[in-house]
């Protein structure tokens, strides 16, 4: 699906990323706040915390709390109560979040969150990877990667629309790449407060603590019952895969913006190469696809925007054409030696009939600046592998090996 018309340029404005975002939770009208800062998120919280005290934001509390631990840890007892609550966090505050992410997830709490995405210490480093939120796969909140600043904002409220579906009923991170969006100034729509009523309404919760009608949220579970409770998250995780894709077409229905549902796709339709990534360095790609497409290169991106729920299903089916399958991560399982999309995208095919061949590039850690030239060699080394077959699975981009 192309996007609808041409953007209206007399609506953009040129404005931070971080307050593109604190923008878009503004105008999604949330009753509950709570975040610690932390680079490169704080100017997001410090945006919404301005909003707050100039009377912008109405029927909202800002909780000031001592650390990220706290902060989700407030937004428990909010969203049980019936709030519509959201929180921001980047690298070690989502780590410290860790225990209070299951807690979110099990209660089946629609809190939705902001991961400025930014490499996780030892040894300090405040630039962007995504090793992060990937170290938080399996704590049950859905993922979604943004590509730009628009993406970013506009994704927010597609966030809050899935996490708060009642067939859903999951917490939701938005993760955007740490500086490199956050922190640049660039062109966008800052979504329009009634076209984004008319896109989600008010949070109507299913089961809220209330006197009158006394219920528990978190009790113990002995082996008898656990399992339903984790079976239930799954089953709810399989739900988001619709609604991912339900949220992202009526918000172009609303907004006339799209960027995919679970994924999205870029020159595909011929491709022998088709590379898979998620955030920023998508741009990078489509420039690097578009110089080579000049020069005959039949090479595709898929873009994925959902990580969790993985879209096992979408990628089959877009990848099924392929020669050979490149997937770009900025995060690494250490002692795997892959990153978590390469992995993934094997497991989806190991029982199936396509074996297209898939390779793994670990890219960008700490940082790392990606340039064009990087995409060339990757793309030049996958023309290797159609040719003669895969000699190294998995490996480290751009090491430089006179510091080892």
């Amino acid at each position: 699906m192309a996007t609808k018309g041409k953007l209206e340029m007399e609506k953009m404005v040129v404005v931070e990323g971080s307050y593109a975002v604190a923008h878009a939770v503004k105008v999604c009208r949330p009753n509950v706040i709570s975040a610690y800062p932390i680079t490169p998120q704080t100017h997001i919280v410090e945006g919404l915390s301005q909003f707050i005290a100039d009377g912008e934001i109405q029927n909202c509390e800002y909780i000031n709390v001592e650390s990220e631990f706290s902060a989700l840890s407030a937004l428990v007892g909010s969203s049980a109560v019936g709030a519509r609550c959201y929180s921001a966090t980047t690298s070690q505050g989502l780590e410290l979040m860790h225990e209070v992410l299951f807690n979110v997830s099990g209660m089946r709490l629609p809190v939705v969150m902001t991961v400025v995405n930014r490499a996780v210490s030892a040894p300090i480093n405040i630039w962007n990877d995504h090793q992060d939120a990937i170290s938080q796969r399996d704590t049950g909140w859905i993922q979604l990667y943004a590509e730009d600043l628009q993406e970013a904002a506009d994704m927010t409220a597609q966030a809050f629309k899935i996490a708060e579906d009642k067939g859903v009923l999951m917490p939701a991170m938005v993760c955007m790449d740490g500086f490199i969006l956050s922190h640049v100034y660039e062109p966008v729509i800052l979504l329009e407060q009634e076209l984004t009523d008319e896109y989600l309404p008010a949070y109507e919760p299913l089961n809220t603590l209330d006197p009158k009608k006394p219920m528990s949220f978190g009790t113990l579970a002995d082996p008898n019952y656990y399992t339903e409770f984790r079976y239930l998250q799954q089953k709810a995780m399989e739900n988001a895969l619709k609604k991912i894709e339900d949220a992202a077409n009526e918000f172009y229905d609303v907004f006339g913006r799209y960027y995919g549902g679970l994924i999205d796709e870029y020159q595909t339709e011929d491709a022998d190469i088709i590379l898979m990534a998620m955030g920023s360095i998508v741009g990078t790609i489509k420039d690097t696809i578009d110089n080579l497409r000049q020069k005959g290169v039949k090479v595709g991106l898929l873009k994925v925007r959902s990580f969790r729920p993985f879209p096992a299903e979408a990628i089959k089916e877009a990848i099924k054409d392929a020669k050979v399958v490149v997937v770009l991560d900025k995060n690494i399982s250490l002692g795997l030696n892959e990153g978590a999309l390469f992995t993934e995208t094997k497991s989806c095919l190991y029982n199936t009939k396509n074996r297209v061949p898939v390779v793994g590039y670990m890219i960008g850690h700490g940082g790392r600046d990606i340039r064009m030239s990087t995409i060339e060699k990757i793309i030049s080394e996958a023309e290797e592998v159609m040719k003669t077959g895969i000699k190294l699975e998995s490996q480290f981009t751009d090491v430089r090996e006179e510091i080892l």
